[in-house]
């Protein structure tokens, strides 16, 4: 099915917890992290000629010793001792052309993907669920992110409009505080990076610049403050949820439209698993079995507690009646 289907069921989601009164959206975390491709390094050729990394090899090694027919041993001593560096303007996937190359959360270098988020920082829905190339920068898509989300919460006629922004320091840059303060009209709480030298402004307008120390008070406050330690703990979660103990950190399918409406679909679920919670108490099928397995638990508890009262009440009863009996005799 094509892209348009699973944005169409996503929104519906949205709107269901919309009808809920789940989705409140003045408030937005974004966040990025990796999808790991389903492609290996080993696969990878070059752009320019094709060739794979042994060819490769063995173009440098005969340029260098003039042999044209190297051993293997030759090859791995030969690519011990050089400098290397891998990158995507150079090399390419000869399985997945839009898997790219980095370095993934847990410094390992691999095809990856990047997957960014925009979460409701009152509910912890998912409004908006992207997936770029794995060599774009964060402040280069989040101003896409953010619009994307702003379109969703806009198809659900919720009664509400995101007016601020939230983000670590990795989205700061004054390019992209310019762009989502003038043209997604939003209010933005992301800190600066430490810097060792002050900030030049020669060649860039004063808008911003005014951007700039605007989006700096902002985060300085004490909403701002507050807003940062919101921001790590759900928007983090979420992705502990989608990406960690979810399984979605490794995608099996290849280009960027699979991956994309494999990750709205994981979005989905979370989104449909906090309406699940809100009505239920429990966001997913196995919780809700313990939840009625619990609570079977505690009928069967309160069964033996009336039945024990009932079996006390009767031996206090019955003592009662033989000394009542006892009384009588005695006074006869």
């Amino acid at each position: 099915m094509p892209i348009l289907v699973h944005r169409l069921a996503f929104e519906l989601i949205l709107d269901v917890a919309n009808n809920k009164g789940l989705l409140q959206g003045k408030t937005i975390g974004v966040d990025a992290s990796d999808l790991e491709a389903n492609a290996s390094m080993k696969s990878i050729v070059r752009r320019d000629t094709g060739d794979d990394w042994r060819e490769y090899l063995c173009k440098l090694y005969a340029e260098e010793t003039g042999d044209n027919d190297p051993t293997e041993e030759d090859l791995r001593r030969f690519d011990k001792t050089r400098k290397k560096r891998v990158s995507n303007q150079q090399w390419k996937s000869s399985t997945d052309d839009d898997a790219r190359i980095g370095r993934m959360k847990d410094g390992r270098t691999h095809l990856k993907y990047k997957v960014e988020n925009a979460v409701d920082l009152e509910t912890e829905l998912i409004l908006a669920a992207e997936v770029y190339a794995g060599d774009q920068g964060d402040t280069l898509t989040v101003g896409d992110t953010v619009v994307a989300a702003q379109t969703n919460v806009a198809q659900v006629d919720a009664d509400c409009e995101i007016l601020e922004v939230v983000a670590d320091k990795g989205y700061h840059s004054a390019a992209s505080l310019d762009h989502l303060q003038h043209a997604a009209h939003v209010r933005t709480y992301i800190p600066e990076q430490r810097r060792t030298q002050r900030r030049k402004w020669q060649g860039k307008s004063a808008q911003v610049q005014q951007a700039y120390c605007r989006n700096k008070r902002n985060t300085r406050g004490a909403r701002g403050r507050r807003l940062q330690r919101l921001r790590s703990e759900r928007v983090e979660r979420v992705f502990a949820h989608l990406l960690d103990t979810g399984g979605g950190r490794r995608t099996w399918l290849r280009g960027l439209d699979k991956v994309r409406k494999r990750y709205l679909m994981v979005a989905m679920a979370f989104n449909l698993g906090r309406v699940m919670r809100s009505l239920f108490g429990a966001g997913k099928p196995r919780h809700l079995a313990v939840l009625a397995e619990r609570l079977r638990l505690l009928q069967i508890l309160v069964q033996r507690l009336m039945a024990a009262w009932r079996s006390a009440h009767q031996v206090v009863t019955a003592m009662r009646r033989n000394k009542l009996t006892a009384s009588v005799a005695v006074a006869a």
